[in-house]
């Protein structure tokens, strides 16, 4: 921790702002981040924290922003090259999706483009040394040698922290870190933040996750709509302050309340069983429920229980079904790709969205659009009238914010690109709705906003099947709650009697006697 005096401070944003056309992302920022200190940066999404780290790693070089940004006493000046010159001035990113290269081990890519060189050829004991003494003084539980491919996500993640301290980076900035972790590398990836800090390593952390700010955190500077809303230490807040700075309202409920009445069955899975397509390892082994009109269920179990996997067989798009039957409103399904589970009445929001629900560069409005294009065709040649229309009756009714439909995708903020790949799929008109961690990456606020469509759809009749890593938005939102263990459904709860305990045992395979 530090003395709060000035020679503490080694990062000054002085009245930053930055304009894109039609939005202006930052707003007379003025923000001090002290040397050795973990500085949470937190907000809804489009509040403006990837803009300013963007402008402080170089992404967005001098010239292209107002007011200054003093690094250690002296004004940081970052223009041509201005990534690479940020990385030799001590900044580094850990972004939220992995640079590595998965053929290569550790070491080569920690030392990529680096490599110490002796008479035109790359020293590679040295190279493996400087590593191994690297991973040893940050306590980085990996090996110079293993290749990364083979390694679990945490470990990855390692390599790329590893990566950037092999720049002498004295700034360290991590986007959304922990992501795609498990409880356990997140508790490894704490304690690898208080090395960091014991070495006086400045760490700017960006994160969803709320409770993580108060587990990590010195200080919190909130953002909303581009403007600082407050910065102090984190002993000073409590969650529900922090929620207010950032939505400008109070939320009294984390979940809104919703009014279903689940009526018949319209949707049914039976003993299915399906391979992996490459490998032919089973990957679904016996899984039966069903979901009924007007009815959130709710699917839980840890990484690797096989959730995604069974709604990508289910949408055609993953296993080779080899047992068992699915069934829409009495009929026997075979979908053998997206299309024909889509044509059939299913429709799925994916987990990952930028690599399966969206074209980055395409429009707002062309992704909207891009499954329903039938819909708006005329021979041979698209409506583009009621394509427009279609398009901005979803947005509206969403509040996706953009200034108009014919911008990127990916200039979006996640709540909003997440809104964007809920609206191509509802255009569809599903009878079944499956959401595939629908909250994951995306604010509190654009959640809440997530909840209550969810809420709204099941009042209006249709079936919804929910997947989250969350237990508490599983028992906030479900009606029902499946638990998935190694491929197999392992029970079903009542939301009335669903806990987390209860959850987390069927999860684990240790029930002890709970039933479904």
């Amino acid at each position: 921790m530090t003395d709060g005096t000035d020679n503490n401070i080694i990062l000054d944003f002085q009245n930053i702002t930055k304009r894109f056309p039609g939005v202006t992302a930052l707003k007379d920022v003025s923000l001090q981040i002290r040397r050795g200190e973990i500085h949470g940066l937190c907000g809804e999404n489009g509040a403006g924290k990837s803009t300013l780290m963007k402008i402080l790693s170089g992404v967005y070089p001098a010239g292209t922003y107002e007011g200054t940004v003093l690094y250690e006493g002296h004004e940081l000046r970052l223009e041509k090259g201005a990534i690479r010159q940020a990385t030799e001035e001590g900044i580094a990113t850990v972004y939220q999706e992995l640079t590595l290269i998965p053929a290569m081990t550790v070491g080569e890519n920690v030392y990529l483009g680096k490599e110490p060189v002796e008479h035109g050829i790359i020293n590679w004991d040295k190279m493996y040394a400087d590593t191994r003494e690297l991973l040893k003084k940050y306590n980085l539980d990996i090996r110079p040698q293993d290749v990364v491919k083979f390694l679990g996500v945490g470990k990855m993640q390692m390599t790329e922290i590893a990566k950037a301290l092999s720049e002498n980076a004295q700034v360290l900035i991590l986007d959304e870190p922990t992501s795609a972790l498990t409880e356990a590398e997140i508790d490894k990836l704490m304690d690898i933040l208080h090395t960091l800090r014991s070495h006086g390593v400045t760490c700017i952390y960006i994160t969803h996750k709320l409770e993580e700010f108060f587990r990590i955190a010195d200080t919190i500077t909130v953002l909303r709509d581009g403007a600082v809303i407050t910065s102090q230490p984190t002993e000073n807040l409590t969650r529900e302050k922090l929620v207010h700075y950032m939505v400008g309202r109070e939320m009294t409920e984390r979940f809104p309340t919703g009014h279903h009445t689940p009526g018949e069955v319209v949707f049914e899975v039976e003993d299915l069983h399906a391979q992996d397509p490459d490998s032919s390892r089973a990957v679904i082994k016996g899984v039966t429920f069903d979901v009924r009109q007007g009815e959130i269920f709710g699917i839980a179990g840890l990484m690797g229980s096989g959730r995604t996997e069974l709604v990508m067989t289910i949408f055609g798009e993953y296993g080779k079904i080899t047992q068992g039957e699915i069934r829409l409103e009495g009929q026997k399904l075979h979908s053998r790709s997206s299309h024909e589970a889509m044509l059939s009445g299913i429709s799925l929001v994916p987990e990952d969205r930028k690599r399966h629900g969206l074209v980055l560069m395409q429009s707002v409005l062309k992704n909207i659009s891009l499954a329903n294009l039938p819909q708006f065709s005329n021979w041979f040649s698209i409506d583009d009238n009621a394509e427009l229309k279609a398009s901005l009756q979803f947005a509206n009714s969403l509040s996706i914010k953009a200034p108009n439909l014919n911008v990127p995708v990916d200039s979006l903020s996640g709540g909003n690109q997440q809104k964007v790949v809920i609206s191509k799929w509802l255009m569809s008109q599903p009878k079944v709705l499956i959401l595939d961690d629908p909250t994951r990456g995306v604010d509190v606020g654009a959640k809440y906003e997530i909840y209550k469509l969810m809420n709204d759809l099941a009042e209006h009749g249709m079936a919804i099947i929910m997947i989250s890593s969350e237990l508490e938005e599983v028992l906030g939102m479900s009606d029902r709650v499946m638990v998935m263990c190694e491929g197999r459904s392992n029970g079903i709860l009542d939301i009335e009697e669903a806990t987390q305990e209860k959850i987390m045992a069927l999860a684990t395979n240790i029930a002890n006697g709970v039933t479904a």
